[in-house]
């Protein structure tokens, strides 16, 4: 049974007819016209998968294995939005997803990596933050802070920071979050949430499907 994340800019799949095979990223503007799973989640999800599987109901049972408390937030920060779920005593207790407000938000901060040949490893978390709602239209905030004399380094970490406090925010502020997705990797990205923050990594979806794969077909992945 092949597995499938549809997202935005990256797609991962993962093949459980082999049990020492690793989850495998391919580019979405890469992607084979051809390309058929079994069972897929994510905003391109369904176009490509003989099933879907919500993203929410795959970040949950993702949560779920990767997780071992009781009482937990998992907030999902992709290319095109963001996304949480909240566990009180071992149960499903909110959640929220956000096209709007989070929107372009991974994408953004990719887009100025690029633009800018910037190495987020290298930037430091900033002191100060610009206010953003939005991806695309906070990226106005860096212009005009470059235009006034910021560096261009002190400006998109102004604008990552304020990215992170909104998902922050957005996820109900809590004291400590576990965070899914490629920012993950984005160590500037990590350290500016107000709270302390455990990265699980851009798969956390992926094995969501494993777990619904397993639970509802489980003599395909034997």
């Amino acid at each position: 049974m092949i597995l499938g994340d549809f997202g935005t800019s990256y797609c991962k799949f993962l093949d459980l007819a082999n049990p020492e095979a690793e989850p495998t990223i391919i580019a979405t503007n890469e992607l084979p016209r051809e390309t058929r799973v079994d069972l897929a989640t994510g905003h391109n999800g369904k176009r490509f998968a003989t099933r879907y599987v919500n993203e929410l109901i795959a970040l949950a049972k993702g949560g779920e294995t990767m997780i071992e408390k009781k009482d937990y937030v998992l907030l999902d920060c992709g290319s095109r939005d963001i996304k949480f779920i909240k566990y009180q005593n071992g149960k499903l207790a909110d959640m929220g997803w956000n096209a709007e407000c989070g929107a372009s938000m991974g994408f953004t901060i990719e887009l100025l990596k690029r633009y800018y040949e910037l190495d987020y490893t290298g930037l430091q978390v900033p002191g100060q933050t610009f206010y953003v709602t939005c991806g695309v239209l906070g990226m106005s905030d860096i212009f005009d802070a470059v235009i006034s004399g910021v560096p261009v380094t002190e400006a998109v970490a102004r604008f990552v920071k304020g990215i992170a406090i909104n998902a922050y925010r957005f996820a109900g502020s809590p004291a400590r979050l576990y965070l899914s997705g490629g920012l993950c990797d984005n160590p500037l990205f990590v350290g500016s949430f107000p709270c302390q923050v455990t990265p699980l990594g851009r798969f956390v979806l992926l094995r969501g499907l494993e777990a619904e794969a397993r639970q509802t077909r489980p003599q395909a992945v034997c």
